[in-house]
């Protein structure tokens, strides 16, 4: 089993940062707030400018989480697996969901192989 590292916010911030200043058109232009970053170690303050203010925004809105698979058909929950199981509800999602619970229902009733909806 692995052990998930988690990174420091405020050297994750740093690294945003450097990577986005030297692309700022005005850099003249001073700062126009601050994000205090509270750590184990301390506070550390990063001075905001008006580009960095959009590049941490579009950043931000533009994130997905990996565990994001959609929302479930039936409840609404957005809790799928990496099956399209809902933790919520219990349904599996999607076409592909429910052609197995399909098969998985045929299968309960002794139902043999091929037999179902399909066209001929």
């Amino acid at each position: 089993m692995s052990v998930l590292r988690v990174p420091d916010p405020a050297a994750a911030l740093r690294d945003f940062v450097a990577r986005v200043s030297p692309y700022d058109p005005e850099p003249a232009a001073g700062p126009v707030g601050s994000v205090d970053v509270r750590t184990g170690d301390g506070v550390e303050t990063i001075l905001v400018t008006p580009h960095l203010a959009r590049a941490l925004a579009e950043a931000l809105a533009g994130y997905r989480d990996r565990a994001d698979r959609g929302t479930c058909a039936s409840c609404g929950g957005r809790r799928l697996d990496e099956n399209l199981h809902c933790a919520d509800c219990g349904r599996l999602h999607g076409v592909l969901g429910e052609v197995i619970a399909s098969q998985a229902e045929r299968v309960r009733l002794g139902e043999p192989a091929g037999s179902g909806d399909a066209a001929p």
